[in-house]
């Protein structure tokens, strides 16, 4: 993966970011330290999934931290490999979480377990719940993914979120679907290859070919 700038100060430039708004520990610096190449190889997968120009470069996959969507997937990335690391480090996924919320609008939850490929485009104001995503998931701003009544969402492979969709409760999404412009979805199913618009119990669904 080619570098807009060197690892070495992404992740300093990373600790001082957090610096700027929290009190960062020696330990904690270290912990990023240690799982930051695990981080990286997940952003070089999401990211070579990815056909958005921005995201590759020279015939290779491209990451530059001052492109806010990279730098958004990356911090999501960061905060969840550190929840995985274990509970000790639970206050320090807090802090890259609540960090990517700062700076990019974005609510991305590090217990939230996003696919390894997922897409996203200028998505400030969208808050993704609980829910299981299939694998290139897309979306942008102002989406909202959230249970109703303790019960999540489902939503299959190659998702498309338009602007201010949204997916509640008992929803089952199937593959290839795209959700329209200020469409919302709740305790509804959409099949395979759709086209959905509306809101929800009066949707409009169409086949895709």
């Amino acid at each position: 993966m080619l570098f807009e700038t060197s690892r070495e100060a992404i992740l300093q430039g990373l600790n001082n970011q957090l610096s700027s708004f929290f009190t960062i520990s020696k330990d904690e610096t270290r912990q990023m330290e240690l799982l930051s190449e695990l981080v990286f190889k997940r952003c070089e997968i999401c990211f070579l999934g990815n056909t958005n120009k921005y995201y590759s470069k020279a015939g290779s996959v491209y990451f530059n931290p001052f492109h806010s969507g990279q730098y958004t997937v990356f911090l999501y990335f960061f905060s969840n490999s550190v929840y995985k690391a274990g509970k000790n480090h639970c206050r320090l996924a807090d802090k890259i979480y609540y960090l990517n919320k700062i700076m990019n609008s974005c609510d991305l939850f590090y217990e939230v377990e996003l696919p390894t490929i997922f897409m996203l485009d200028q998505p400030v104001g969208t808050v993704l719940g609980r829910a299981k995503y299939g694998e290139n998931f897309k979306f942008t701003q102002n989406c909202t993914v959230g249970s109703n009544n303790d019960i999540s969402p489902i939503i299959g492979n190659d998702v498309t979120m338009t602007a201010n969709s949204k997916i509640f409760g008992n929803s089952k999404i199937g593959k290839n679907v795209i959700i329209g412009v200020d469409t919302c979805i709740k305790d509804e199913d959409i099949p395979d290859y759709s086209l959905v618009f509306g809101q929800s119990p009066n949707l409009l669904i169409k086949q895709r070919k």
